[in-house]
């Protein structure tokens, strides 16, 4: 842990650096590029108005991540055990992701309105789509062995499911939840940039209208912990969960 927050914090202390030099040497103006003690002045004296639109953002993401999880393992399940439904079922999965989902949030916004259930939404499908995918992999692949095992020993297709499909599939589902933890927060920020009232990405369009670019900086660092905090803890979350799996001694990041 202390290994990681130092190398965190020496990457934080370079890119600050290098983002000081920039201005430095190109006198950029700072309402295009405003230096790194304007955005921390910005931070503190912001603060409640930045964490109010973070917590909603944090939200959406929170929720869409919970959605999108959800549908994508019944989806799995469905496609492996109902056979005569995966024929149905996977050209919608593969339409969910040709049309993109950008487009689509404006459609979703006039449906489900300016709060913050179009947004929810939009993370979801995006999150859909990798955790389906990866689990229905990883429960087609379950190793032979241990399903031929499973059928000498009479066990019911249900116990077949719990104990030895769901086991074998869960390393590949983690590696789409990770994914899907990534990527989550995109849909939240899409949609409240196509029509919100509330959110980081709210918060950005105006200041941008406004010419206020340190506000704006703020609210995108603040969105890029968000993102990363959620990411490991998720991380740190599926290696607890999934500690008898190879994937989780692998070199950490």
């Amino acid at each position: 842990m202390l290994i990681r927050i130092g190398r965190f914090s020496i990457i934080t202390i370079c890119l600050l650096l290098i983002w000081q030099t920039v201005i430095w040497i190109t006198d950029v103006p700072k309402y295009i590029l405003p230096d790194p003690a304007s955005v921390g002045m910005a931070l503190i004296e912001r603060y409640e108005m930045l964490a109010h639109h973070a917590l909603t953002t944090l939200s959406e993401i929170i929720a869409g991540l919970f959605l999108g999880t959800l549908f994508g393992v019944i989806s799995a399940l469905t496609m492996v055990y109902f056979r005569p439904l995966r024929d149905w079922l996977l050209p919608v999965l593969v339409i969910s992701q040709a049309i993109p989902v950008f487009a689509l949030a404006p459609i979703l916004v006039l449906w489900l309105g300016y709060g913050m259930a179009s947004k929810i939404a939009m993370a979801t499908l995006i999150i859909y789509f990798p955790v389906t995918a990866t689990f229905l992999d990883g429960l087609r692949r379950t190793e032979p062995g241990w399903v031929d095992l499973a059928q000498t020993m009479s066990a019911s297709r249900w116990a077949m499911l719990v104990h030895v499909r769901i086991p074998s599939a869960l390393p590949s589902a983690a590696s789409g939840l990770r994914v899907a933890t990534a990527v989550a927060p995109i849909g939240a920020i899409v949609g409240e940039w196509v029509g919100s009232s509330s959110g980081l990405g709210y918060l950005m369009l105006h200041a941008n209208a406004r010419m206020q670019i340190d506000v704006m900086f703020a609210a995108l660092f603040i969105l890029a912990v968000i993102a990363v905090a959620l990411y490991y803890a998720v991380d740190a979350g599926l290696k607890r969960l999934l500690f008898w799996s190879s994937e989780t001694t692998t070199t950490e990041l």
